[in-house]
């Protein structure tokens, strides 16, 4: 799976977001030094870890997804995956690594912690695209394309159940394959780790990015919430 190479490839405006900043808010320069100081720590620490299968969609009613081998009961993901005829999930992490630095870090620097659970937050959305890359090249390999993206849908999010998230994992094999596993009270380990269902469509429905809530189209028939 392809990787972030280093700090170019994160968005500081997306960071400050993190951290608080309203849109056209200013950082102060030690809020600022701080950032490159944690961009360059997470990725002297970092292991970008992913694993991904594609899956044929057999059918999508209303309140329901069928992938033949589970059927995922969800309004809203199945409104986010109408028209789609496969569906990749994806799982994602930056490693234990990290982990421990905001473990040391809340111990011994607050203000570092925060900066760099920013940080974090922002790297793992952009490996997470970066990982949407790889898939839209594999699928697109066999000139059958071209295939859009919809907008990632993870469990937890609307009315999909996290308690999917112990089958999801079961599905990857997460645990073995990338180190993501999950505690009792359904948390990811490592934290800074992502799940989701990504659906590839033939339709080009204008996704963003960004998701759906940095969408101005809220009548968008897709939208996930």
């Amino acid at each position: 799976m392809r990787t972030l190479k280093d700090r170019q490839n994160l968005n500081e405006r997306e960071i400050l977001r993190y951290l608080g900043y309203k849109s056209g808010q200013e950082a102060d320069a030690r809020t600022l030094q701080l950032i490159v100081q944690e961009e360059e720590e997470l990725f002297r620490t970092v292991e970008f870890r992913s694993v991904y299968r594609v899956f044929p969609i057999v059918q999508v009613t209303e309140d329901a997804v069928d992938f033949g081998f589970t059927r995922i009961t969800s309004r809203n993901l199945a409104k986010n995956l109408k028209g789609c005829g496969q569906a990749a999930f994806l799982a994602a992490t930056l490693g234990s690594g990290i982990e421990h630095l905001l473990w040391k870090y809340n111990r011994l620097q607050v203000s570092r912690a925060v900066v760099l659970q920013a940080v974090a937050v922002e790297a793992i959305e952009e490996y997470c695209d970066a990982c949407e890359e790889e898939i839209l090249t594999a699928i697109s390999r066999d000139g059958q394309g071209p295939f859009y993206l919809r907008p990632r849908f993870s469990p937890g999010y609307g009315d999909l159940p996290l308690e999917f998230q112990r089958e999801f994992l079961q599905i990857l094999e997460t645990p073995k394959k990338i180190g993501v596993t999950l505690t009792d009270s359904l948390l990811m380990m490592p934290s800074k780790s992502v799940t989701a269902i990504i659906g590839i469509s033939r339709e080009d429905s204008h996704c963003i990015r960004q998701g759906c809530e940095s969408c101005a189209h809220t009548d968008c028939a897709y939208r996930r919430s």
